[in-house]
C-alpha cells in the first residue's frame, strides 16, 4: 500500500515523495534526489551535518520526517549559489580556506547563512553560542573569522 505522497519544493523544483512520510528528510535528499551535500553525521540532530532551510529556517534534515515539509520550500547547499555566483558565505569560505576534511561543511555554510540572516553582525561570542554544528577537525577558529569575512561581503552587496 502506498503512503500519501508528500509535495514540497527542492532548491526550486517541485517534488513529489510518496513512499514512508516517515523517512527522514536526508534521505530524501540524497537518495531519490541525488542531491549528496547535505551529510549523514549523527543521525540523532545534534552534529549539524545534515543542515537545510526548511521555508528560510535552518533544519536538521536527518531528524526531519518527509511528512513535516509537505508544502515549503528546502534550500540545500546545491541550491546556495545562483548561477555561477557564490553566496557570499560560500565566497568566504573559499578566500578563507575554512574546511579541512570538508565533510561537515555544507552543513557549517547552511547554518552561517542562517545565522547571519538574523544577525547581520555577530560577534564572536554570538557565532560560537549559535553556531552548534560540529567539526571534528576543529576548524573553529577559521570559521569564526569566515563568519565575518561574509558579514562583511554580504554587507557590501547590501549597499551596491
Amino acid at each position: 500500500m502506498r503512503s500519501k505522497a508528500q509535495n514540497f519544493r527542492v532548491n526550486g523544483q517541485a517534488v513529489s515523495f510518496d513512499q514512508d512520510p516517515d523517512t527522514p528528510l536526508l534521505w530524501v535528499l540524497r537518495d531519490h534526489l541525488q542531491l549528496t551535500g547535505s551529510k549523514f553525521g549523527c543521525g540523532g540532530g545534534h552534529c549539524g551535518a545534515c543542515t537545510v532551510h526548511v521555508d528560510g529556517q535552518m533544519q536538521r534534515s536527518c531528524v526531519l520526517p518527509v511528512s513535516a515539509v509537505a508544502g515549503t520550500e528546502i534550500s540545500t547547499i546545491e541550491g546556495l549559489a545562483k548561477g555561477d555566483r557564490l553566496h557570499p558565505v560560500q565566497q568566504a569560505w573559499l578566500e578563507l580556506d575554512v574546511p579541512q576534511c570538508g565533510y561537515c561543511q555544507a552543513g557549517q555554510i547552511m547554518a552561517t547563512v542562517d545565522l547571519l540572516k538574523r544577525l547581520p553582525d555577530p560577534t564572536d561570542q554570538q557565532i560560537d553560542e549559535q553556531l552548534t554544528n560540529l567539526c571534528r577537525c576543529a576548524t573553529y577558529v577559521r570559521l569564526r573569522k569566515a563568519v565575518h569575512r561574509a558579514a562583511e561581503l554580504m554587507a557590501a552587496e547590501d549597499k551596491a
